[in-house]
C-alpha cells in the first residue's frame, strides 16, 4: 500500500551521503558526521512550508519588512536512542526547538516496542512536532512513539526518517494517515528479524560503535 503522504527526498547531496552510511567500510566517526549533515539537509525539507510573517527590521542601509518564522516554536521528538543522531543536525539547523524524549526498545521476539522513558514539552497542541528515528522499519517503534505524542496533546505531528520499508510505510499508513513521513529511501523488504534491506544495519550501533 502506498502512502500518500510520504516523501522521497532525492536531491544528490542527500543521495550521496546516505551511500557513503550505507557503507560498511564507513567509521564511526564518519557515520555520525554524515548522519548530522544528512539530517540537516532533510530538515530543509520537512520544514519546507512552515509558516512566516513580514516583521520591520533595520539593515545596514534602510527599513524593510521582512519574513521570519511565525507561531510558536516547534518541538523535536527524539525516538531513543538511534534518534539522537538527527536530532543534533536538525538542532544545528533550529536551535531554538523545544525537545521531547520517547525511549523504546524491540522486543526482538516479538519485533513490538517497549517504552522505557518519555519526557514531552508543554504546549504541544498548538506546536509543529516533528519526530525522528533513522529507521522506519517495522513501524511498530515509529507508530508507538507517534502514539505518545498525539497523547500528550500533539495534533501536528511529522515524521522523519534515513530509510523507510515499504512494511513500516504501511504501519504507519494504517495507525497514523494524517502524518507525513519524509525520508531519503524507500528500500526493498525487511528480512526475517526485521532489518531493512539493503539498509544500513542497525544505526544506533552504527553511530555509537556499540554491538
Amino acid at each position: 500500500m502506498a502512502h500518500e503522504n510520504l516523501t522521497i527526498v532525492e536531491h544528490p547531496l542527500v543521495q550521496h551521503k546516505l551511500t557513503l552510511m550505507r557503507k560498511k567500510s564507513t567509521a564511526t566517526g564518519e557515520f555520525r558526521q554524515l548522519l548530522r549533515e544528512i539530517s540537516m539537509l532533510l530538515g530543509y525539507e520537512i520544514t519546507r512550508n512552515l509558516s512566516v510573517s513580514n516583521r520591520p527590521i533595520e539593515t545596514p542601509l534602510m527599513e524593510m519588512d521582512a519574513p521570519m518564522l511565525a507561531g510558536k516554536k516547534l518541538v523535536l521528538v527524539s525516538i531513543l536512542r538511534a534518534g539522537n543522531g538527527l536530532l543534533e543536525g536538525l538542532l544545528e539547523l533550529i536551535p531554538s526547538a523545544r525537545v521531547g524524549f520517547v525511549g523504546l526498545y524491540r522486543d526482538e521476539e516479538k519485533l513490538r516496542p517497549v517504552e522505557y522513558y518519555l519526557k514531552m514539552p508543554r504546549g504541544l497542541d498548538d506546536r509543529l512536532v516533528i519526530a525522528v528515528d533513522p529507521m522506519l522499519a517495522t513501524g511498530y517503534s515509529a507508530a508507538a512513539a507517534v502514539d505518545r505524542v498525539k497523547r500528550a496533546g500533539a495534533t501536528n505531528i511529522r515524521f522523519l526518517c534515513l530509510v523507510a520499508a515499504p512494511e513500516g510505510v504501511d504501519v504507519m499508513a494504517k495507525h497514523h494517515p494524517d502524518v507525513p513521513v519524509v525520508t531519503a529511501a524507500l528500500d526493498e523488504r525487511l528480512n526475517e528479524i526485521g532489518y531493512i534491506m539493503p539498509g544500513l544495519g542497525d544505526a544506533g550501533d552504527r553511530m555509537y560503535g556499540t554491538k
